[in-house]
């Protein structure tokens, strides 16, 4: 017999179909009924009631009662950051399902995952932050630099608080639309948070989707600070000393 964790037995219930959609759904961070989960896994509500009292025996899912209502929702980062990576894992080898309808195009531009942002967006946010230098690797893994400290801390996030958590601060995620790496993690939770409160985006009604404004999408992308070869991202080129815009390179 062999020892240590059981790994098929939680590939065996997260690789059903109908566990895997309610799992998928719950990535949006929002807590949903027995109900919801059926529509989403395109299941009946007694079968739902099944499938998620298996996911909730395994520790993969919480459930919240308040008064007749249950909620469902992810047990926790680690449970989101694995559907996360698998996500990743089947666009990367060609496992992909495509959704018809309006949302694709919104899924695509930006979305919650789970806690942190997702799409378009949010891996050109990831690009910058890399290319300026406020995330750096490291042997022991995705971290910030001082200049990334200083950014995040000028932004009002308590890096210290978020380094004190169980969760890394810093993660990187293949983004299952674009194939590049998002930023996920505490800080990137934080970095959701952050575009919520600030009213630079709103999130889709019973969707993942994120829909940011012209000013929020420049005002989320400037987080990495300005581009070194523009005085704004959102105006264009600086200006050299001879008084001529520079020009992209």
């Amino acid at each position: 017999m062999k020892n240590g964790p059981d790994i098929a037995a939680l590939a065996s219930l997260i690789g059903d179909p109908a566990r895997a959609n309610i799992l998928a759904a719950l990535m949006g961070g929002k807590a949903l009924t027995a109900g919801e989960c059926a529509a989403e896994a395109g299941i009946s509500a007694p079968a739902a009631s099944g499938h998620l009292a298996r996911l909730l025996d395994a520790g993969l899912l919480v459930v919240l009662v308040q008064g007749r209502h249950r909620y469902y929702n992810l047990a926790g980062p680690d449970v989101a950051e694995a559907v996360e990576t698998l996500m990743g894992l089947a666009a990367r080898v060609g496992l992909k399902r495509t959704r018809p309808g309006p949302r694709e195009a919104a899924m695509r531009k930006a979305r919650l995952c789970y806690d942190h942002l997702a799409g378009e967006l949010a891996t050109a946010l990831f690009a910058r932050l890399v290319d300026r230098g406020l995330l750096v690797a490291r042997p022991e893994g995705l971290g910030l630099s001082p200049p990334g400290r200083s950014r995040f801390l000028a932004e009002g996030i308590d890096i210290a608080a978020l380094e004190s958590k169980p969760r890394s601060l810093c993660r990187t995620c293949l983004d299952w639309s674009e194939r590049r790496p998002h930023l996920a993690g505490s800080l990137g939770a934080a970095i959701a948070r952050l575009a919520i409160e600030r009213g630079w985006c709103r999130r889709e009604t019973a969707s993942r989707a994120v829909h940011f404004s012209t000013g929020g999408e420049q005002a989320l992308l400037g987080l990495a600070g300005p581009n070194p070869d523009y005085a704004e991202d959102a105006v264009g080129p600086r200006a050299d000393s001879s008084g001529n815009r520079a020009k992209r390179a």
